[in-house]
């Protein structure tokens, strides 16, 4: 008898995702109320006629609580839809968001970026490809096109080839934890500051003055003479820009490495000991085969950062002595010579060779269903 109760009580009540009215006015002024107050938060902000703290307090609320409450006040009214349509709708509340800032910070500057590079210096005169074309012929281009390629082939390998040497032997020593926090340490520092100390290490006096460069103490104090490690022989002294970067980031190349050689299967290494297999052909055979996913991600993120190198370069030596990288010249042609039709069209070209390299990167992520 009391189940029979149940069974009709609950034939009475709505069912579970059904559309109500009611429900969906409700989570609709909750949400104009929402879009109300967050206008009202950015006029205020706006305004900037209250004391500083007061801004602080309330950006910080208008930017973290009005983005709660916005998502909040959206699912209510996608949920007051009706199981069918909520199904359909209730991703798009979510990674919608995302999308449009995505679209407006980066597709849009993108968009206007290429239409400024179809017009000339000041932006009043139509060119059409004649900056993408002074871009492949001039001089100081090609050398950074040049240098961008050393960079790109020396320094990801560099990287790749000793954070993974690094990672195996750091691996198997009992000092395992202070070698990784040491090697991993320089990535702590930016691209600004790496750039000041390797600066220091590089300093040069003429011959006969005291050297405040370690690298021109130690020559000096060999007997030998100083050297210019960074203005001569060029465009070798590029590798002693490159030098930075491996520094950097071999440390996360071998943590990235180290974690995927601590996935590799005890029970196959142990197999092919068995076999007769030796160490390294366990190695080449075995381990890099089984991690090689990591090493492309590895090495595309590597890539990806080395084709926009600008810090090191801007720092140590502002582009010259041979040392003209992509990044180097769009910002003196853009900002120093205003020269934004050209500055606009170095850009374009940038984000076009950084494209199918970070498009190769997220595929491998996806593959390794890393999202």
């Amino acid at each position: 008898m009391q189940r029979t109760t149940e069974v009709e009580s609950r034939s009475r009540t709505p069912a579970a995702g059904a559309p109500s009215l009611g429900r969906f006015l409700t989570a609709l002024l909750g949400l104009i109320a929402t879009l109300a107050v967050l206008w009202l938060g950015f006029v205020f902000l706006r305004s900037g006629s209250a004391p500083q703290l007061v801004v602080a307090l309330v950006a910080l609320a208008w930017g973290v609580g009005g983005v709660a409450l916005l998502f909040t006040t959206a699912n209510m009214l996608v949920e007051s839809l009706g199981i069918t349509w909520q199904r359909r709708i209730q991703p798009y509340v979510f990674v919608g968001p995302a999308a449009l800032l995505l679209a407006a910070f980066l597709t849009i500057p993108a968009l206007l970026t290429f239409y400024q590079s179809l017009f000339g210096a000041r932006s009043n005169e139509f060119v059409g490809l004649a900056n993408y074309a002074a871009v492949f012929t001039d001089r100081l281009m090609r050398q950074a096109f040049r240098n961008n390629l050393l960079w790109l082939l020396i320094g990801t390998s560099a990287c790749v080839v000793l954070g993974l040497l690094i990672a195996v032997l750091a691996d198997r020593s009992k000092f395992e934890t202070i070698a990784k926090s040491i090697i991993f340490m320089p990535m702590a520092i930016s691209f600004v500051g790496a750039g000041i100390i390797f600066k220091f290490i590089y300093a040069y006096a003429p011959p006969g003055e005291p050297q405040i460069g370690l690298l021109n103490a130690i020559v000096t104090a060999l007997g030998g003479e100083p050297v210019a490690w960074l203005t001569s022989n060029q465009p070798w002294n590029n590798l002693w820009l490159i030098l930075v970067v491996i520094w950097m980031y071999t440390g996360f190349g071998m943590v990235v490495f180290s974690a995927a050689l601590k996935g590799v299967p005890d029970d196959i290494l142990e197999a092919a000991r068995v076999d007769g297999a030796t160490e390294i052909q366990i190695f080449f055979q075995i381990i890099i085969p089984y991690i090689m996913g990591t090493i492309i991600t590895v090495a595309t993120t590597v890539a990806i950062f080395t084709l926009k190198i600008f810090d090191v370069v801007m720092v140590m030596t502002g582009g010259q002595y041979g040392t003209e990288v992509v990044a180097t010249q769009f910002y003196r042609q853009f900002f120093s010579s205003r020269n934004f039709g050209y500055g606009a069209a170095i850009a374009i070209v940038l984000f076009i060779a950084v494209l199918p390299v970070m498009f190769y990167n997220l595929r491998q992520l996806r593959k390794q269903e890393g999202f």
